[in-house]
C-alpha cells in the first residue's frame, strides 16, 4: 500500500494484517481520486473508520489542508500515527481514537464542516447508511460537500439511502467493492 500522488507520492504506507480490516485497493483509490479530484485542493476531510489512514493521507498529499482520522481501534490509530510521522503530515492530522458515534458528537462540539468523508465501516457491520443519517442530523457536511461511501453491497446501501435526504449522484464498481458519491438534496 503506498500513497499514489501528491506530496507524499509513493511512500510506502503500513497496514494492519488482520481480518477485521482491510485497504482500499490502490486501483479503486486511485479512481477514487480521479473522480473528484478538482476540489481536493484547501478542503477539510474527515476518513471515518479510518484503519491504517491510507485515504486521509491520500487526501493530505494531495492538497487538502486538515484530515480527520477517526479509528476504535487502538493499534490501528498507532498505525495511522506511525504513518502520519512516515508522510511528515502530523501537522494536517487529528486522530480521534473513538467509536464512529462518539467520534461525530465530539466533531459537532468542535463546530467542524467537511468538504470530503469517505465512509468505509467493516463491510458486515452495515451502519454506513447510519453513519450518513448523523453526518447529515449533526451538520458536518459543508454545504457543497461530498460522502463517499466504500461497500461490498451496493443494493442494500442504496436502497437504505432512498430515506434520507442524500442524492446517490455517481456509483463505480471495481469487482466486489463499490464507491458510492452523495451530496445533499437540494
Amino acid at each position: 500500500m503506498r500513497v499514489i500522488s501528491g506530496k507524499a507520492r509513493g511512500t510506502k504506507l503500513n497496514s494492519i494484517e488482520e481480518i477485521s480490516t482491510r485497504p482500499t485497493l490502490d486501483r479503486v483509490k486511485e479512481s477514487l481520486f480521479n473522480i473528484i479530484n478538482n476540489g481536493i485542493n484547501g478542503s477539510v476531510v474527515l476518513d471515518l473508520f479510518a484503519g491504517s489512514g491510507a485515504i486521509g493521507i491520500e487526501f493530505i498529499s494531495r492538497g487538502a489542508t486538515k484530515a480527520f482520522f477517526c479509528e476504535k481501534s487502538h493499534t490501528a490509530s498507532k498505525m495511522i500515527y506511525q504513518n502520519l510521522e512516515k508522510t511528515k503530515f502530523l501537522n494536517e492530522s487529528v486522530i480521534i481514537e473513538k467509536d464512529y458515534k462518539k467520534c461525530l458528537e465530539t466533531l459537532k462540539k468542535e463546530n467542524i464542516s467537511f468538504d470530503y468523508i469517505y465512509i468505509d465501516p467493516p463491510y458486515k457491520e452495515n451502519i454506513a447508511v447510519d453513519s450518513v443519517k448523523m453526518i447529515l442530523s449533526l451538520d458536518l457536511l459543508s454545504k457543497e460537500g461530498i460522502m463517499i461511501i466504500e461497500t461490498d453491497n451496493e443494493e442494500r446501501e442504496l436502497s437504505q439511502l432512498k430515506e434520507i435526504n442524500v442524492e446517490a449522484y455517481d456509483l463505480r464498481k471495481y469487482g466486489r467493492v463499490s464507491l458510492i458519491f452523495l451530496n445533499r438534496k437540494e
